[in-house]
Protein backbone atom coordinates (compact mmCIF):
# COMPACT_ATOMS: atom_id res chain seq x y z
CA UNK A 1 0.00 0.00 0.00
CA UNK A 2 2.99 2.10 0.54
CA UNK A 3 4.10 1.95 -3.01
CA UNK A 4 0.62 3.58 -4.07
CA UNK A 5 0.92 6.02 -2.17
CA UNK A 6 4.51 7.33 -3.05
CA UNK A 7 3.41 6.21 -6.56
CA UNK A 8 0.69 9.06 -6.11
CA UNK A 9 3.03 11.52 -4.43
CA UNK A 10 5.22 11.33 -7.34
CA UNK A 11 2.68 11.85 -9.75
CA UNK A 12 0.99 14.80 -8.11
CA UNK A 13 4.14 16.83 -7.09
CA UNK A 14 6.38 16.05 -10.38
CA UNK A 15 3.14 16.76 -12.41
CA UNK A 16 3.17 13.57 -13.99
CA UNK A 17 -0.83 12.72 -14.25
CA UNK A 18 -0.18 11.47 -18.00
CA UNK A 19 1.25 7.79 -16.11
CA UNK A 20 -2.62 7.11 -14.28
CA UNK A 21 -4.02 6.34 -17.87
CA UNK A 22 -1.23 3.92 -18.23
CA UNK A 23 -1.12 2.58 -14.98
CA UNK A 24 -4.88 1.78 -14.64
CA UNK A 25 -5.03 0.32 -18.18
CA UNK A 26 -1.76 -2.01 -17.04
CA UNK A 27 -4.43 -3.38 -13.57
CA UNK A 28 -7.31 -3.08 -15.55
CA UNK A 29 -5.13 -5.99 -18.18
CA UNK A 30 -3.75 -8.29 -15.85
CA UNK A 31 -6.62 -8.23 -13.47
CA UNK A 32 -8.31 -9.55 -16.76
CA UNK A 33 -5.61 -12.19 -17.87
CA UNK A 34 -5.52 -13.43 -14.27
CA UNK A 35 -9.20 -13.48 -13.30
CA UNK A 36 -9.56 -15.49 -16.86
CA UNK A 37 -7.20 -18.17 -16.38
CA UNK A 38 -9.37 -21.56 -16.23
CA UNK A 39 -13.00 -19.72 -16.64
CA UNK A 40 -15.10 -20.33 -19.67
CA UNK A 41 -14.47 -16.85 -21.19
CA UNK A 42 -10.64 -17.36 -22.07
CA UNK A 43 -11.25 -18.28 -25.79
CA UNK A 44 -13.02 -15.10 -26.11
CA UNK A 45 -11.20 -12.80 -24.28
CA UNK A 46 -8.15 -14.49 -25.69
CA UNK A 47 -9.63 -13.40 -29.78
CA UNK A 48 -8.95 -9.85 -28.30
CA UNK A 49 -5.36 -10.02 -28.35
Amino acid sequence: MSFLIELWAFMRVRKKFWLLPILVMMVLFGGLIVLSQGSAVAPFIYTLF
